[in-house]
């Protein structure tokens, strides 16, 4: 059966990978990127619908959140795949330490804003996450900012342990009125992930040697489309961080945290003032 995807970040690597092989198999695909050279050129290449947004602005979100609610009638997958590290500590225009507010706090807002439609549709919420979250995401909830020992692989690792807490959050909170909701580590992609950064991944990730042993976006997106085509309950469990296509056998303790995963809900909606929805 057809669906419509929308995939943020889809302009290029992991997220052009898995738009193109849902396109393929005859799904509806949306492209969401930042760049509009990048962004036209998958969408044109797949003849599908495109849209722009830059997550350093909350309000480009909201105007996104707009432009998706009027142009899909119907949204059967929203994947958030948009994010990345980053390098010296910089916040954004809304005045968010800007690894936090691209990862976590600008997919949370769009989930969010379009909820209505997503519980309408039954739909699924899929993150794209990292191992990077349990080998270096500590969240302090009372430093979301990471005003403290702020480091760019840090400030990563949590925000990639954020998008598994919102996993689990919108499942605990959503998954009996239909919506359900996974995140996945794609594995080492050799893409330009951390191009910007000045963490040591930089130089891991731009090594001709070391991407010899990474996997290729196409391969990378696999978990993406077998999670955006499968069916919840059936295929695949909602509420679950995936790793290798099966349930992470490790993981960061704080993400079994339920208290924590409702704590980050509940201060992430006053972060960026959306509405609680009750479905």
């Amino acid at each position: 059966m057809s669906k419509t995807i929308v995939i943020t970040g889809a302009s290029d690597g992991l997220g052009a990978a898995g738009a193109r092989r849902l396109h393929q198999d005859g799904h509806r695909v949306v492209i969401v990127g930042r760049s509009p050279e990048k962004t036209a050129k998958i969408a044109d290449e797949l003849g599908a619908d495109r849209f722009l947004a830059d997550f350093t602005s909350l309000a480009d979100v909201r105007k996104l959140a707009a432009e998706l609610d009027a142009a899909c009638p119907r949204i059967d997958v929203l994947i958030n795949n948009a994010g990345g590290i980053y390098g010296d500590r910089d916040r954004t225009v809304d005045g968010f330490e800007k690894t936090l507010q691209i990862n976590h706090l600008a997919p949370f807002l769009l989930t969010n804003l379009l909820m209505g439609k997503l519980l309408a549709g039954k739909a699924s919420v899929i993150q794209t996450s990292s191992v990077g979250a349990r080998l270096f995401g500590k969240l302090d909830i009372d430093d979301l900012d990471n005003d403290t020992d702020y480091t760019a692989h840090r400030a990563y690792g949590t925000a990639k342990l954020e998008n598994i807490l919102f996993t689990k959050e919108l499942h605990a909170r959503f998954a009996s009125h239909g919506l359900s909701a996974a995140a996945f580590h794609p594995g080492a992609v050799a893409t330009n992930f951390a191009s910007g950064s000045k963490s040591f991944m930089r130089p891991i990730y731009n090594n001709p040697l070391s991407r010899l042993f990474m996997v290729s976006p196409e391969k990378g997106a696999r978990q993406m489309v077998w999670l955006a085509e499968g069916t919840p309950g059936t295929e695949w469990q909602s509420g679950t961080y995936y790793e290798n296509g099966k349930p992470a056998r490790r993981n960061n303790p704080q993400a079994d945290d339920r208290d924590l995963a409702r704590e980050l809900w509940n201060r992430s909606t006053e972060l960026v003032g959306v509405d609680v929805v009750n479905p």
